[in-house]
Formats: structure tokens, sequence, C-alpha cells
């Protein structure tokens, strides 16, 4: 369980950055309270207000202290904090994320799959399952953070990272799981792909995904993914 901040903690992040924290842990209720102020001040667009990042449990924002003062940021703050809450409008069917699980795109399943001492069919079942919920978006442009992980798939990371793990590959990390955005460095633990881009930054809006959004991983062959990849 979290412990609440009633009212929520101000913590200054040098001159032009003001994080605001609602509880020590990761939950949805805490999450849906970032979700709302976040919300709230992106309808706004408050002068001076440049930028918002929310996380599992906080959302900092950054602002230019000539246009907008701490101080009127702080009154900001609480003004969104009293507002009504409006009921975030959720989406009618989760996102649906293609994978092909195993083969040369799931090279570590075999792996989670002896941790468990599962089958690789088990392992795609159970991962497939649930209906996962983007806790927030980060480590890389569109990566997303989810919760929703079976507790029969917490698997360790990697002992030695990977210096290079493609975009789209779909990994396990302790008590998470995950989407590659770009080519990055990882040490998931890496049971699948997806053809979909997660990032593209020549598309107006290059995100796929948002914080608070809810997706379903859903299994496909190495042929439907070919296809996938060349439309």
């Amino acid at each position: 369980m979290s412990a609440y901040y009633d009212p929520p903690r101000f913590l200054p992040c040098g001159d032009m950055g003001l994080s605001v924290e609602f509880a020590d842990g990761i939950d949805r209720s805490v999450n849906d309270r970032v979700q709302r102020l976040f919300r709230h001040f992106q309808a706004k667009a408050f002068p001076g207000i440049v930028d918002l990042n929310p996380t599992y449990r906080s959302l900092f924002i950054q602002y230019l202290p000539w246009e907008c003062s701490f101080e009127n940021l702080l009154f900001l703050v609480e003004q969104g904090l009293k507002a009504p809450g409006e009921d975030h409008a959720r989406q009618a069917v989760p996102v649906r994320i293609p994978v092909c699980y195993g083969g040369i795109y799931g090279p570590d399943i075999d792996e989670v799959a002896a941790h468990h001492g599962m089958t690789v069919d088990q392992v795609v079942r159970l991962h497939a399952a649930p209906e996962y919920y983007v806790y927030m978006i980060g480590f890389t442009p569109g990566f997303p953070y989810l919760g929703g992980l079976d507790e029969r798939l917490f698997t360790p990371r990697k002992k030695e990272p990977r210096k290079w793990v493609s975009a789209g590959s779909v990994g396990i990390a302790d008590r998470q799981t995950g989407i590659y955005s770009i080519d990055s460095p990882g040490g998931w633990q890496l049971i699948g792909k997806t053809p979909l881009r997660l990032f593209d930054r020549e598309l107006p809006d290059p995100f796929l995904l948002n914080p608070g959004d809810f997706l379903q991983f859903v299994p496909i062959t190495e042929d439907e993914f070919e296809r996938c990849s060349h439309h």
C-alpha cells in the first residue's frame, strides 16, 4: 500500500522545476491523481509552463520563472488540486499491440519459461492475458511503463545488459513489462517483438501510447509480423 501525502509534497527542482509528489509508492489510485492534475494543466495551457512529465506518483512541472513565478506556480497547482476531478474518458477498446513471441524476436523467452518451470506457450498466454495500464512514459521517448503483469511472470533482469536492443522488443524486468521504443541498450528479458512503431518523430503526435492508456498484447506469427512490418 502507498502512503498518501496529504497535502501533496512540493519539491523545487532547481530554479525552473517543481515536482508535485502524491505518495511514496505505486498504485492506480495514486497515478489517477497524477493524471488528473496533468490533464488540468494540459487543458489550461498556463503562460510560462513549458513541460509536464507525469510519473508513477508525481507530476514534474518545468516553468519559466520570468513568466510564471514560483509563488504563482504553487497557487496554480493548489487550484488544480482543488478543481473538480473530471473523470478521464476511458478508451472503449484498449490499444492492441501485436507481438510475435519467441524465436528470433524473443530470444529470452526460453530462459523466462525455465525460470518459472513453465512452457513457452504458458508464458505467452499469461503475458497476453491482462489488460495493461500505462503508468508513465520514460527511459527513452515513447517507452511505456506498464502495470498489470501477472506475478507468475515476475523475472529478474539479465545479469549482463545487451549493448543493443531493437525498437519494438517486448521485455520483462522484475515486476514490470514494457516495449523498447527505439534501438537502445537494455537489460530486460526479451520475450517478443511488435512491428508497431511506438515513437515516430515524423508524426505530429510522435507517441503511440500515452500515460493513462490501456493496452492488450495480441500474439501473432512470424509471417504476420513480416506482413505488418512492410505496411
